[in-house]
């Protein structure tokens, strides 16, 4: 069969047309209420089981991914900040900022089990596979600290400096931190435990969210008002892209390379994707105060908490954070 050179040329076209659109077919589906009061910070996704896991003051609210119905409540979480889960092990951890420690529950009763005290001010959490560790960013001692999640022991502190957020692993041997004072990443060797390098993130300033495109050897830092990519083997700017003020998150969709930033002051999501080319494709409307996101990479579903802020009076001194309005905590579910 002989095929023309303008069918092939029709067919990339439509090709590109449908990768392009895969960003833009996202919308508001579902949104989940949560009576409770109290603030939030990170959210988890159980892409082998229905669970959502939402950090939410002193406490971890457990939902149902799919219908948003309650499964259970965490307790004495002062402060949390993150919530990692070990299927294997049957267990999860939370990173409590204000107890400066980590609690242990068990996946299937939602018991806690233990606490393991940490450096101060633990904020993101994470579990490696590579080196089967759990590992908790510490903002206010400046540092990680390295649990092994079978013993339940720390066994590694690693400075750092500066006040760290959300961390990635290569799966290889290395993590790659943000450092929020310092405006650049640190690297991480897992293996010796000991800081490698740190690369600048100029011109963004002030790094968040956190993502890792393992495929395309790149890594994705959230910025004000910019999303930063880096080649993870060497540290250099790829890319810059402009985002949404006050983005606290990031997700990354491996199978088809898009990254979301939740641009929680601009109430919008950024979808960028992450191929031979870095490109926005599109922007969402959310809701002011969505600023953290996580992604269930089955169902391509995304989750950010949010909830209805009160205005800012005008008299208010610069930089005054609006109030939430009680009893509105609610979690937004976008899908294709």
């Amino acid at each position: 069969m002989k095929i023309s050179f303008t069918s092939i040329c029709l067919a990339v076209v439509l090709f590109c047309n449908q990768s392009n659109a895969q960003g833009t077919k996202y919308h508001l589906g579902k949104t989940f209420k949560i009576a409770s009061a109290g603030s939030w910070d990170y959210i988890t996704v159980d892409e082998n089981s229905n669970r959502l896991y939402v950090s939410h003051a002193t406490q971890v609210n457990v939902l149902d991914k799919n219908t948003g119905d309650s499964i259970g409540v965490i307790p004495n979480t002062t402060g949390v900040h993150g919530i990692a889960i070990v299927p294997a092990l049957g267990k999860g951890y939370t990173s409590n900022g204000k107890l400066n420690n980590v609690s242990v529950f068990d996946l299937k009763t939602l018991k806690v089990l233990s606490q393991i005290s940490t450096g101060e001010n633990p904020d993101a959490i994470m579990y490696d596979p590579f080196s089967k560790r759990i590992i908790t960013c510490n903002g206010r001692s400046k540092d990680l600290t390295i649990i092994d999640p079978v013993t339940e022991q720390v066994v590694a502190t690693i400075p750092v400096g500066g006040k760290l957020e959300t961390a990635v692993s290569d799966l290889k041997g290395r993590l790659y931190v943000n450092n929020e004072d310092k405006h650049e990443i640190a690297v991480i060797d897992l293996t010796t435990n000991k800081l490698i390098t740190q690369w600048s993130l100029a011109p963004g300033e002030s790094p968040t969210g956190l993502v890792i495109d393992r495929k395309n050897s790149r890594l994705f830092a959230t910025c004000e008002k910019l999303l930063v990519a880096i080649d993870m083997n060497n540290g250099k700017i790829i890319s810059t892209i402009p985002i949404g003020e006050g983005c606290d998150g990031a997700a990354i969709d491996p199978s088809n390379g898009l990254v979301f930033t939740s641009n929680g002051a601009a109430a919008t999501i950024s979808i960028i994707k992450s191929r031979k080319s870095i490109e926005l494709i599109t922007t969402l409307n959310s809701k002011r105060s969505a600023k953290t996101i996580a992604i269930d990479t089955k169902s391509h579903k995304i989750y950010l908490p949010a909830a209805e802020m009160e205005p800012v009076p005008a008299d208010a001194p610069k930089g005054t954070k609006p109030k939430m309005i009680p009893g509105t905590f609610q979690i937004l579910v976008y899908e294709q």
